[in-house]
């Protein structure tokens, strides 16, 4: 885990420094530099009372500084004895005095020194600042007073005080290095995770092992605690693995894994709830929109994911690949119902089909053909020759079967798939183009060209509709290898993923660049760039390179660190015994560009998906779509929800309920709101509960005497929420069918109850008798 300080460009910093500003802002003022570390500092951590910082380094040093700046506290403590770098250090308090009596350093060899502050010893004890002289500077003064206020404080700096090493205790892991670690303060625990997946839990001074398990084969790159220590939270960078284990109950809590390399394709489902990803990593994995998570993985495709497309019927899901084949996925079952073939192994990059489903179309990377099956029969139907470069963009019409595809050899062709006629149209371009999309009423066609334009055709007359000059908008930071500035270089200027808006008045486009453009087609204008990163390990973020880091050798960021955690394992094998990298392996040899490789909007229009070299970032227009899997903490208590009862905040007193997830507690609070005040709190919840709240009425519903306070309960959700629920049927879809249970069943007991007692009301209402 290194740590990098930014200066003022946004170079990353190499050296042995500690930079203290006096907020997190990155222009506040600087407080503190401390150069005297060796080498580069891999973890910091501040004392309770933040008058003290404890700085690893890969110097094998651990260093106590003090923000005093009195000449006593300039000097560090140095804690050193570890044989490799300094992965973590903290400090430990007493329970009772609640003063630091004990600091911890871990080391990357799996080691951990304990040391203890000698509270016996005087050695430099502060002494008695006697009386100035007369005629003393004011700096003579200035220090009189502060060694005075320290001694009536009878304040020791600990970085003067003397420390002992009491003892070494090693975790015996060999030969895996540790490679993250965390301490809990009020529980005394150290948490360490070591790179071949196993970490563990231990009870501190005593170094008593609590759980010691695997999680996986990979190198683990974050432990932490959680605020309460109840939770820990581990990270696997190279599987994009995240996963919050109980480690009381020993249960997992959340247990998420994404791809672990770039994500090349997404496509969203007809209503727009679930998302469909497709990697280098081989893999197809489909999201629930609305909560983030992952609920199914595909991984029978041997090769790169190029291309996804989810059928008309949503419940079909398509993926091209690399590896020359393109499979149909089950949705119900969640498996491979079929799969296409070639009678020669291609590769595919782009993938179609038509509104009807019954057509699935491939365009290749090595042929420059099309290639057509049928969905029923997977059989190939044809093959589509014409284009003479790659075929990198396939898409039909939305209103009929005409198939637009485009190809680097400055083409884009219009093909009647079902006559098999051919191409029936080509539209000629002075440069490669990249991709291609239609509009959705199927009235325009959209092509990007290697040039940096944006050109809008007429699929029908044939004519050239509007361009749109794009060059200047996507132009991003500057690459480590330039030689040119970023205003001056001419590579990454063009987009290569376009996606029309739902209702076709704006389009979106990304490329090599840290930016993603929305343009107003009518008025050619560029209306938002959206910045996907900040990233400075991704290159091209930049937009002035820092000279400081250049040396004759090259950038010094494209050198290879050989101290660096990548040499475990078999990279650092293969170089010790052959002396080079084993072919087809990928060593280090920069850093990733940034870079937007495919965007769709969904369906709806309200949401829209980029795969970027950063993961897969959705953006929304709704407000309410936000993902928090822990809504719990301190203050949210079944006491606070009769406080908040009692002093009538009805509104916030169900909410707490709802967070709380007690149905005692939430059906207390829904008895509590008066009728009249029903659609000011139904319209005030938050859609996140929405479930939760229809489950717990529908229960009332079955149980509860009190039939038409319940009824207009969910007579004024559906009002309110009613657009919500439309989008979210499919996650609501439990929750709705069990109060359409409820309310069906009320029915048929209310239309028996009048049913046979027609005869006698009618008899009441005839004689007039009251009741």
């Amino acid at each position: 885990m290194n740590f990098r300080f930014q200066n003022l460009l946004g170079a990353p910093y190499r050296g042995g420094n500690v930079v203290v500003a006096e907020d997190a802002t990155l222009l506040s003022p600087l407080e503190r530099t401390f150069p005297d570390c060796a080498a580069t500092v891999t973890s910091l951590n501040w004392s309770p009372d933040s008058k003290y910082l404890l700085a690893g380094s890969k110097d094998l040093t651990v260093r106590l500084f003090s923000l005093d700046k009195s000449k006593e506290g300039r000097r560090p403590f140095v804690f050193s004895g570890h044989r490799e770098a300094i992965v973590g250090a903290f400090f430990s308090l007493d329970k009772k005095s609640g003063k630091v009596v004990r600091v911890y350093s871990v080391s990357r060899d799996g080691a951990i020194f304990t040391w203890n502050l000698d509270q016996s010893s005087d050695f430099d004890e502060p002494l008695s600042p006697g009386t100035p002289e007369q005629g003393a500077s004011i700096d003579d003064l200035d220090n009189f007073s502060r060694k005075r206020k320290n001694l009536e404080e009878s304040e020791i700096l600990l970085n003067k005080r003397k420390w002992e090493l009491a003892k070494k205790d090693l975790f015996m892991q060999a030969p895996a290095r540790l490679t993250a670690c965390d301490y809990h303060n009020e529980l005394d625990m150290v948490v360490v995770a070591f790179s071949n997946g196993v970490f563990g839990l231990y009870q501190m001074p005593d170094f008593v092992c609590i759980h010691l398990l695997s999680i996986s084969r990979e190198k683990i790159t974050t432990a932490v605690f959680n605020r309460l220590g109840n939770w820990l939270t581990f990270g696997c960078a190279k599987l994009g693995q995240l996963l919050v284990w109980e480690w009381r109950s020993e249960s997992y809590i959340l247990k998420q894994q994404g791809h672990y390399f770039d994500v090349n394709c997404v496509s969203y489902s007809p209503d727009s709830q679930m998302l469909a990803t497709g990697a280098d990593d081989n893999k197809v994995k489909v999201w629930t929109v609305s909560s983030g998570f992952c609920f199914v993985t595909f991984s029978e495709h041997t090769n790169a994911v190029t291309a996804v497309h989810f059928m008309a019927n949503n419940h079909c899901l398509l993926s091209a690949s690399l590896d020359g084949t393109v499979r149909a996925w089950d949705l119900f079952r969640y498996r491979n119902f079929r799969t296409f073939t070639t009678p020669t192994p291609r590769q595919f990059v782009a993938l179609a089909s038509d509104q009807s489903g019954e057509i699935i179309c491939a365009g290749t990377l090595d042929s420059f053909e099309i290639f057509v099956w049928s969905m029923k029969t997977g059989r190939l139907l044809d093959i589509l020759s014409g284009h003479e470069g790659p075929v990198h963009g396939l898409m039909f019409s939305p209103t009929n079967a005409i198939l637009a595809s485009s190809s680097w050899d400055k083409t884009v062709r219009l093909w009647d798939v079902f006559e098999g006629k051919g191409a029936v149209e080509t539209f000629p371009h002075t440069h490669d183009v990249l991709t291609v999309v239609y509009r959705p009423d199927g009235k325009q066609l959209a092509c990007s060209t290697l040039d940096g334009q944006i050109h809008f055709w007429d699929p029908i007359d044939g004519v050239v509709m509007y361009t749109i000059e794009g060059r200047r908008d996507i132009a991003g930071g500057r690459l480590m290898t330039d030689r040119r500035s970023a205003a001056n270089s001419s590579s990454g200027k063009y987009f290569t993923t376009l996606c029309y808006s739902a209702d076709g008045s704006y389009i979106l486009a990304g490329g090599s660049s840290k930016y993603i453009c929305m343009y107003d087609i009518a008025d050619q204008v560029l209306l938002r760039r959206f910045q996907i990163t900040r990233n400075l390990s991704l290159d091209g973020v930049l937009d002035f390179l820092n000279s400081k880091n250049m040396t004759d050798a090259g950038p010094l960021d494209l050198i290879d660190d050989e101290d660096s955690d990548g040499e475990e394992g078999i990279t650092k094998q293969t170089r010790d015994t052959l002396g080079y990298d084993l072919p087809g392996s990928k060593p280090n040899r920069g850093r990733p560009v940034v870079r937007t490789k495919c965007l769709k909007i969904a369906p709806t229009g309200r949401s829209w998906a980029a795969a970027t070299t950063e993961g897969v970032l959705t953006y929304s227009v709704d407000e309410s779509f936000v993902f928090d899997p822990t809504d719990l903490d301190i203050d949210v208590t079944p006491e606070a929800v009769e406080v908040a009862l009692s002093e009538g905040q009805k509104q916030r007193a169900l909410i707490l309920s709802l967070r709380l997830n007690e149905d005692s507690l939430i059906k207390k609070c829904i008895f509590s709101v008066n009728p009249s005040d029903i659609p000011v709190v139904a319209s005030s919840i938050p859609f996140k509960y929405l479930q939760r709240l229809m489950e717990a009425f529908a229960d009332l519903l079955e149980s509860c005497p009190h039939l038409e306070f319940s009824l207009q309960w969910c007579q004024e959700l559906c009002k309110t929420h009613g657009h919500f629920i439309q989008q979210n049927s499919r996650s609501l879809l439990p929750a709705l069918r069990s109060l359409q249970k409820a309310i069906t069943k009320l029915h048929q007991d209310m239309t028996d109850i009048c049913s046979s007692n027609e005869y006698l009301l009618q008899y009441l209402c005839a004689t007039g008798t009251k009741i």
